[in-house]
């Protein structure tokens, strides 16, 4: 009986566990996702990036995504795509009409006239009979109490960020999609929780700061957004000193670095505006200490505002800059996830653009100054020593655009010949085939690449409309 008594109250003792050994956790893991978007990054402007940076033989961190997919990026009304309705369907798993940020398939941006929804930068949207709101995957992972952080080169109330976080009618209302960002401010989204998102970096003061407290400043009221949103607890930061002076104890952050977009990667200057990959690895110190997992948005988004004036070089640059930042933050990422099983990692675009590989050309290796490659005057393969010439006896670029700015008014046998020097210069527009006003070469309507790695990446494959891939991230974040 004694021996039967100390056997019961060692079997009690060790509980449900065996004895001499670990109990495991039952807390679940954290759920990630992180979300590239290269805006504009169609395929030719991605292969001109791979040759541009490495050469034609050499990889991009683009490259090395180990699941690939086709992406339609048709909206809700257009063959060819604005920013608005192609990242909303990332966003939202909905298509809805272009200028449209994240709101439902019947929201239009204009009237039965025409009349764009807008007061300046307001918005004038009607309350009722023109659409409603639709989730996105930031509110969802907010509600789910995960991390949640958008990182941009652009404005941060530009279309593609604003589509995480905002809902209007139209996406030029660029202070009304401010003030959604506040939280328990005027014209907040409430979508947001409480506390809000919690890491926004990028350009754009002007949407945020008062009427008349700085040039440049394109609010209509007296508002500043940026003391009411530190009010709120965000640490707000004006410049790459600040970025890098932020507290590890840090929770809330708004940085924004310039009065409208940021600059072209080959005009910043380093001491005063951080990359991409420095505003990136930031906002994930920031999100990644949530235990529950986090939501992080990266845009390259000035590659498509450089294609829009046909500036290759600058676009080339800037999707460089947009690699290195994804091969930063994957980095830090495998740090505490090393195999990417809580982790899951999209590289994408929202649209594509009207530029083209031209002609029959030679192999040209990286550009580096004393080799502009393919930004220089296309050399044939049978022929490299010298550039090929048109049926007008001229010399012309590999790169050219569909339509763009730069269209010769005659013969192109009475203008004066291109040369490597002038067409390598980080300011001059590539020709086009058809002529259009300054800066406003269109977007193309082509399929672009996805990449996917990590947790549920096995799920993104073959050729999907953007829809799903909102629905594919969606359930690979458990959300």
């Amino acid at each position: 009986m004694r021996i039967r008594l100390i056997g019961l109250l060692i079997s009690s003792a060790c509980g449900l566990a065996a004895c001499g050994t670990s109990v495991t956790s039952t807390v679940a893991p954290p759920k990630n996702v992180i979300l590239f978007l290269g805006d504009g990054y169609g395929m030719v402007p991605m292969t001109a990036a791979r040759i541009y940076a490495v050469g034609e033989d050499g990889e991009l961190t683009i490259d090395q995504f180990p699941e690939t997919a086709f992406v339609k990026t048709y909206s809700n009304d257009a063959q060819v795509t604005d920013s608005a309705p192609s990242m909303a369907a990332y966003m939202t798993g909905v298509k809805t009409n272009n200028e449209v940020i994240s709101s439902s398939a019947d929201t239009h941006p204009t009237d039965a006239n025409g009349k764009a929804y807008l007061s300046g930068a307001d918005s004038t949207c009607p309350t009722t009979g023109n659409g409603s709101s639709v989730t996105t995957l930031l509110e969802l992972a907010k509600a789910a109490g995960r991390g949640t952080a958008v990182v941009t080169t652009t404005r941060v109330t530009h279309a593609t960020p604003a589509a995480t976080y905002a809902h209007v009618c139209h996406r030029d209302a660029e202070n009304t999609i401010a003030a959604q960002l506040v939280p328990g401010g005027a014209g907040y989204n409430a979508a947001l929780g409480a506390d809000g998102v919690d890491v926004v970096l990028g350009g754009g003061w002007q949407n945020f700061l008062p009427k008349g407290a700085a040039t440049g400043s394109a609010r209509s009221d007296t508002r500043d957004l940026t003391a009411e949103m530190t009010a709120k607890g965000y640490t707000y930061i004006t410049d790459k000193a600040g970025l890098d002076g932020v507290p590890t104890t840090t929770t809330k952050l708004l940085g924004l670095f310039t009065a409208s977009h940021m600059n072209f990667d080959l005009d910043r200057d380093p001491a005063k505006e951080p990359s991409l990959a420095q505003m990136a690895g930031k906002a994930l110190d920031i999100v990644s200490k949530n235990q529950k997992g986090y939501f992080l948005m990266v845009e390259g988004g000035r590659i498509d505002q450089a294609l829009h004036p046909t500036l290759a070089r600058k676009a080339l640059q800037d999707a460089k800059a947009f690699d290195d930042a994804i091969n930063a933050t994957i980095a830090k990422v495998r740090l505490t996830d090393p195999t990417l099983a809580n982790t899951l990692i999209i590289v994408t675009a929202d649209h594509d653009h009207t530029m083209v590989m031209n002609g029959y050309a030679a192999l040209t290796g990286k550009t580096t100054d004393a080799n502009p490659g393919i930004l220089g005057l296309m050399r044939a393969y049978t022929d490299p020593s010298k550039p090929a010439k048109d049926i007008d006896g001229k010399p012309f670029t590999t790169l050219v655009f569909g339509n763009g700015e730069n269209r010769v008014q005659a013969n192109r046998s009475t203008m004066a010949d291109l040369t490597d020097a002038l067409v390598y210069d980080k300011n001059y527009h590539q020709e086009a085939a058809v002529r259009v006003p300054a800066g406003s070469e269109t977007h193309g309507g082509a399929d672009v690449f996805l990449g996917a790695m990590g947790l549920g990446a096995d799920t993104f494959h073959g050729t999907l409309d953007n829809t799903q891939v909102f629905t594919l991230m969606k359930s690979a974040a458990g959300l």
